[in-house]
């Protein structure tokens, strides 16, 4: 998707469009969030968008992608998850009961901040909302904590491209490297997670 279709897609269809971009970006992001939104805030300087409604429609947007994912995680559910995991998909990924028990208690435990500051983060802020689902966390209270944090990154985000005006895509360059950052030290967690693992299985 390029700028063009953006365009298209934003100035005739306005906040509905942001909206389901956002959406479909938390669920299957085929364009990163922050193409779309400083982009829409570019548009607001030449059309009559306005940046509250951006803010406004692109957490809408990110709330109801969070919750499809949130639903999706809750009809998965830990049993399920405990079984798929107890036979050779499990064993393959060196999982077991053990390390789902742990996971879901930490969860439960840390579920509130995990999820509002997990928001703040890309990648982080789409996948937390599955393990969301699987423990069951209150759906109205997972409401909550997305949209204020999803509200607060997009305002920074959405400012700082109104900022830049013409030049936003100088922002993309800045959280390309910050999404780096974050799937490195990911991908760096789970390799060091498998070591740890296979080390105390010899």
């Amino acid at each position: 998707m390029n700028t063009t279709v953006l365009t298209e897609l934003i100035n005739q269809y306005g906040y509905l469009a942001i909206a389901l971009l956002i959406a479909l970006e938390n669920i299957f992001p085929p364009i990163p969030s922050e193409v779309i939104l400083t982009f829409a805030v570019f548009l607001t300087l030449n059309s009559e968008l306005h940046i509250l409604g951006v803010i406004v429609a692109s957490t809408i947007g990110a709330v109801l992608g969070a919750l499809i994912l949130y639903l999706a995680g809750y009809l998965l559910s830990a049993e399920r998850l405990e079984k798929i995991l107890s036979g050779k998909v499990g064993q393959l990924l060196h999982f077991n009961d053990k390390d789902i028990a742990k996971s879901i208690s930490f969860f439960k435990k840390h579920g509130s901040k995990a999820i509002f500051f997990g928001r703040l983060v890309p990648v982080i802020r789409s996948l937390i909302s599955i393990p969301a689902g699987m423990t069951h966390f209150d759906c109205k209270k997972f409401i909550v904590l997305s949209f204020l944090g999803t509200a607060i990154w997009n305002t920074i985000l959405i400012c700082s491209g109104h900022y830049l005006g013409a030049s936003w895509e100088k922002i993309l360059t800045v959280f390309d490297s910050f999404t780096t950052i974050i799937v490195i030290l990911l991908g760096l967690t789970i390799i060091s997670y498998y070591f740890i693992k296979l080390r105390k299985a010899k």
